[in-house]
C-alpha cells in the first residue's frame, strides 16, 4: 500500500497548497475539506513571495560574488607583493630591520603571512597601509613598486566589496529564516487537510481511494518492495 509523505522542499509545499485551493474553487467551496481557505490562500501567498525574496537576495550575492572573487585576487597580489619588496628592502639593508614592527611584522620573520582568508587579508592590508604611512613619517624613503597609493587602491576596492558581501549574505540570511519560519506552519496545515481528504473517502476501494486524494494534491509513494512487484509486472 502506498504511503503518504509530506512536502520536502518549497516548491513541493506550494504545490500542494495550491493544488487543494484550486480543487476547493474547481467544486465551488463544496470541497471535503473544512479550513479556512483565505488563510490557506495567505499561506499560499506569503511563502511565493518569502521564496521569490530568498531568490533575489541570493542572486544578488552571487552575483556580486563573482567580482568580489577578482578583488581578492587583486588585492592579495599586491599587499603579498609589497610585504615581499618589504622584506628584499630590509634584506639590502635600504630599511632597518625594526621597521618592519610599525606594519605588525616579525622583524626577524621574513615569510610572508598566511593570505589565505578574507579577514586575514584584511588585516595585513591595513597593516602594511598604516606602517608605510608611519615610516614615511619618520622620514623612510617610500617603496616603490608597488607603490602603497597603488596597494591601497586595490586593498580598498576588496574591502569595500568585502562588506558588502557581508551585507549580502546577512540579507540572504534574513529571507531564509523568514522563509524557513513558514514551514512548519504549512506542514502543520497539509497534515490535517490531508487527513480529512483521506477521510473523506475512506469508504471506496483502495486504489479509487488513492486517485480521489491524489487530485486534492495528496502524494504518495511506493515502498521499495511495491515498486520492485510493479516493474515485475510491466516486464
Amino acid at each position: 500500500m502506498p504511503y503518504r509523505r509530506l512536502p520536502n522542499t518549497d516548491n513541493a509545499r506550494i504545490r500542494a497548497l495550491r493544488a487543494i485551493i484550486d480543487k476547493n474553487n474547481a467544486l465551488f467551496g463544496k470541497s471535503v475539506v473544512s479550513y479556512n481557505m483565505r488563510n490557506l490562500e495567505l499561506m499560499l501567498r506569503n511563502i511565493e513571495n518569502a521564496q521569490m525574496r530568498y531568490k533575489l537576495t541570493l542572486e544578488t550575492q552571487v552575483e556580486a560574488n563573482r567580482k568580489f572573487q577578482r578583488l581578492i585576487k587583486n588585492a592579495r597580489l599586491y599587499v603579498s607583493h609589497f610585504i615581499q619588496v618589504l622584506n628584499l628592502s630590509v634584506i639590502r639593508g635600504e630599511i632597518k630591520k625594526d621597521a618592519k614592527k610599525l606594519y605588525g611584522i616579525d622583524p626577524d620573520c621574513f615569510a610572508v603571512p598566511d593570505l589565505t582568508s578574507n579577514e586575514a587579508l584584511v588585516l595585513w592590508g591595513d597593516n602594511i597601509i598604516k606602517g608605510e604611512q608611519a615610516r614615511i613619517a619618520q622620514g623612510g624613503a617610500p617603496i616603490y613598486n608597488p607603490t602603497i597609493a597603488r596597494v591601497n587602491v586595490a586593498f580598498s576596492q576588496f574591502k569595500d566589496a568585502y562588506f558588502t558581501q557581508k551585507t549580502h549574505q546577512g540579507s540572504t540570511a534574513r529571507q531564509l529564516d523568514q522563509l524557513s519560519c513558514q514551514r512548519q506552519e504549512i506542514d502543520d496545515a497539509l497534515t490535517t487537510l490531508w487527513n480529512q481528504i483521506e477521510a473523506a473517502f475512506a469508504d471506496l476501494p483502495a486504489p479509487e481511494r488513492i486517485e480521489r486524494c491524489k487530485e486534492y494534491g495528496v502524494v504518495y509513494y511506493l515502498r521499495r518492495e511495491e515498486k520492485l512487484k510493479l516493474k515485475s509486472e510491466n516486464n
